[in-house]
Order: structure tokens, then sequence, then C-alpha cells
């Protein structure tokens, strides 16, 4: 073999040995479970993610976060443009004007009608007068004619003056029920102008709260993952802005055999350890365990295994423990979980539970 070949095999080599050794440490390192109390799955680290949508059709006006930024429920984490919006609530409080001037004239008809129909009654009131007049009258001049002290053409000329002062009373009172029927007629305007302003009112309250919308908040403390959209763009309804990361709401997701998974309680505990960090043991607690079995995920490889029913099992980290190490966590990274089958069991020294400084 020629020096220069021996020469460029012995890096080789080297890193040869160097990934044996590695292996070597890492599977020293990797814990075991020993006994036949614990068992184990891989899964990764998993995260709630929201979607900051907008909630109308529209262009996206500013973008207030970058990925990455940690941000607090309620706080403002985009724009959408709303000039749309305040023309139509300008156009709605102008609106409302007018339907303030209408009720305003409405309420002077109502008065005016009620004026009118008092001085109908005024009216009715001196016709009346006048016919009790016009029957005394003629009372009088019955009695006169029969004893002979008046003409026949005086008691015929007051019998016309009673017809004409009844037909008067007839008259007025006929006035009196149309400034009435008036008068209920303006109240009806009335009701229709106060209506009118109700109706325009819950109109700018809709504009107002759609313009409220275009202003995409934090609906939960979190960090941003992703910016699905980008200033400029035009969405519609329901187009995705943002993708948050609700970081109080961690855990592993990870498969357990039936013959184990029988034994799982909620609340067991977990210690996860992860595949970037072994030298640290995290503890979890058992927040859901499957009702119904599915076969193995594709994360386990050996034939044997994919042949078995699995549940699935859910270990959620301590929210305390992750706002302690909040900028730390990071969704996506695999690892194994370990739990205790058996509540006897005590957890080796390879899964006490060891956390960063």
């Amino acid at each position: 073999m020629s020096p220069s070949i021996k020469h460029k095999l012995v890096p080789v080599a080297v890193v040869a040995v160097l990934a044996a050794a590695g292996y070597y440490a890492w599977a020293q390192l990797r814990p075991t479970g020993p006994g036949a109390g614990f068992a184990s799955g891989n899964g990764r680290i998993e995260a709630t993610e929201i979607d900051v949508a907008t909630k109308f059709a529209g262009r996206v006006d500013d973008i207030l976060v970058n990925e990455g930024d940690f941000v607090k429920a309620g706080q403002p984490l985009a724009r959408m443009q709303i000039q749309t919006l305040e023309a139509q609530r300008d156009e709605a409080r102008a609106q409302r004007q007018q339907a303030l001037n209408a009720a305003a004239s409405a309420d002077a008809q109502v008065t005016v009608r009620e004026s009118d129909k008092m001085a109908a009654q005024a009216v009715v009131a001196q016709r009346e007068s006048e016919l009790d007049a016009a029957q005394r009258r003629l009372a009088r001049s019955e009695t006169l004619t029969r004893e002979g002290a008046s003409s026949a053409q005086e008691l015929d000329d007051d019998r016309a003056r009673v017809r004409s002062a009844q037909a008067a009373v007839g008259a007025a009172s006929a006035q009196v029920a149309a400034a009435q029927a008036a008068i209920d007629a303006a109240r009806a305007q009335r009701v229709g102008a106060r209506s009118a302003i109700a109706a325009v009112d819950a109109t700018i309250a809709r504009i107002e709260a759609d313009i409220s919308d275009s202003q995409l908040k934090a609906p939960r403390d979190g960090r941003v993952q992703f910016r699905v959209a980008q200033p400029g763009e035009v969405l519609g309804g329901g187009g995705k802005v943002l993708n948050l990361v609700d970081l109080s709401d961690v855990y592993m997701t990870f498969f357990l055999p039936e013959t184990v998974a029988g034994k799982v309680a909620l609340g067991s505990d977990v210690r996860i350890i992860l595949d970037a960090a072994p030298a640290y043991v995290l503890p979890a607690k058992v927040s859901f365990v499957a009702s119904t079995a599915q076969f193995t995920p594709k994360t386990v490889e050996t034939a044997s295994e994919r042949q078995k029913l699995m549940f699935r099992i859910k270990a959620k980290i301590d929210p305390e423990l992750l706002q302690k190490h909040l900028r730390q966590v990071k969704t996506g990274l695999p690892g194994m979980a370990w739990v205790k089958t058996d509540p006897g069991e005590e957890w080796p020294s390879e899964l006490q539970v060891k956390l960063p400084e």
C-alpha cells in the first residue's frame, strides 16, 4: 500500500474510533429502566398550537411580532386594514343623526297633534253650549206658541237652530276623533324613529366590534412559531396570519403495549430524557391514557413491536417548571419517556430528576 493511501486512511480510522466511542458512551448513559416495574416509549416534545387568523377577508396592514417572540395574552400581534370599516362606521353615524332628527320631528308632531285635539275638544264644548242654549230657547218657544204668545215661524226657526247646533256638535266631535287618530299616527312615527336609532346603534356597535377584531391579539401566553402571512397580503375570512405555541401546555406523547398500558394510571410519575440533552431528567405526569388501542406508530422500528397493539399515553410537564425554563423549551425534540408500572418501585439513580441550572 502506498504511503499516500495510508495517509488518507488514518483520519478515517480515527473518525470511526471516535464514532464507536461516542455510541458506546451514549449507550452507557442511556437509561434502560431496570426491573419489570418500568416501561418506556419514544416520542417528541409537543405543545398546544394556536392559529391566529383574521375573522374577515381583507389586507394585512402590519405584523407586530417576529418568529420566536414571546407574547402575553391580549398583546396585539397584527393589524388588518380598516379603512372600509371606518367608512361604514362614519356612514352609520350619519344615519344615526338622521334618525335622531326624525325622532325629534316625530316628537314635535305628537305635540302638535295633541294641541289640535285640545282645540277640537274646546270647539266641542262650545258647540255643546250653543246646542244647550238652542234647546232651551226651543222649549220656551214651544210654550209660548201653545199659549198663542209666539208665532209658528219663530218656533220653526228655533227648531232649525237646535238641529244646526246638533250638527255643529257632531262635526266638532269628528274633529276630536280625527285629532286623536293624528296623535296615534304621530306616536307610531315616533316609535319607528326611535327603533331606527336603536338599529343604527346596533350597526355602529357591530362595525366597531369588527374594527376591534381587525386587531389580532394573542389569545394566551405563548411564543410565535411561524409568520404565515406578510404585510400587504390579502386574506380570506379565517386566513391564518401567525402560529403560536402555548408553552404552558407542553407534553410528550408516547405509546406502550397493551400489556403495560393497563397498569398506567392518570397522574402517574413520568421521567423524560431528551436526545438533545441526555444529562437531564425531566419530571412529568400522565395526563391522558387512550381508551382504545391502535397499531404501533412508525416510530417503533422492530417487526415484533409493530405486530402489537399500542395505547397512546400523554405525559404533561409541570407548567411551573416550564415557566422557570421558558426560553429553553423547544418543541419537536425527540426523546424517551419512562413510567413506573409498579408503584412500589423506586426510581433508579439514572432516572432521578436532574434539571438545568
